[in-house]
């Protein structure tokens, strides 16, 4: 999956009110927004200045997560593409 499609199918995700599953992960209101907002940010800096930026990008997104606590789930999995991604186009960049 391109990588602007995948931060974009990321947004829209963490936009959605939580899951019962989502919750028992380990999710709160406040940290999907915190991710979601993150990786908006991501996106935006990549449809502004192009894919090249992408090796300014390091996120950290599976740190935040853990120290969080967060369990593995569809956000989660869905969030450490977004970040595998961004990784993936820094080291073609």
């Amino acid at each position: 999956m391109e990588l602007l499609a995948l931060l974009g199918q990321a947004v829209a995700a963490l936009k959605e009110p939580l899951e019962r599953g989502d919750l028992e992960q380990g999710w709160s209101d406040d940290l999907r927004r915190e991710v979601q907002e993150e990786i908006s940010i991501h996106r935006s800096v990549l449809r502004r200045h192009g894919l090249g930026m992408a090796r300014y990008l390091r996120p950290r997104l599976d740190e935040w997560l853990e120290r969080e606590g967060v369990r593995p789930g569809r956000l989660r999995s869905l969030v450490l593409d977004v970040q595998r991604g961004l990784a993936d186009a820094r080291s073609q960049a």
